[in-house]
């Protein structure tokens, strides 16, 4: 899968743009790291976010962790497929597995996400 047109958040969301809107989910990264996720709490249709700014929970078998917003913008879907299979996060956390789609608010902020590779160098650590 090519990951160039991804951008990531040192907190592991990633964000994938289609026009004016972004689609939201967990890196690869952290679901390995949170094991086998069973269950995601994510926001309503029409809630407005702010970069930064927690947005749900992703709960795992061995955690529980807050999902962040990466950029402001109002949220337009959920990816409804997670509630029933929260393991898509764990198959696919780049494609299927995404969370949110988001109207873009201030497309600056894309500016101050990470590249792939940055988001690499950044895991390493």
């Amino acid at each position: 899968m090519d990951l160039a047109n991804y951008k990531f958040t040192k907190s592991h969301e990633w964000v994938r743009v289609e026009g004016e809107f972004a689609f939201v989910g967990i890196s690869d990264f952290a679901q390995a790291e949170l094991g086998d996720i069973v269950y995601v709490e994510l926001p309503e249709v029409g809630d407005e976010l702010e970069k930064g700014e927690a947005f749900g929970n992703i709960e795992a078998v061995k955690a529980v962790s807050e999902l962040f917003a990466p950029i402001s913008g109002e949220v337009v879907e959920i990816n409804e497929n997670l509630e029933d299979t929260p393991e898509l996060v764990n198959n696919s956390a780049h494609e299927e597995g995404w969370m949110i789609k988001i109207k873009i608010a201030e497309p600056s902020e894309l500016d101050e996400l990470m590249s792939f590779e940055d988001y690499e160098a950044h895991t390493q650590h």
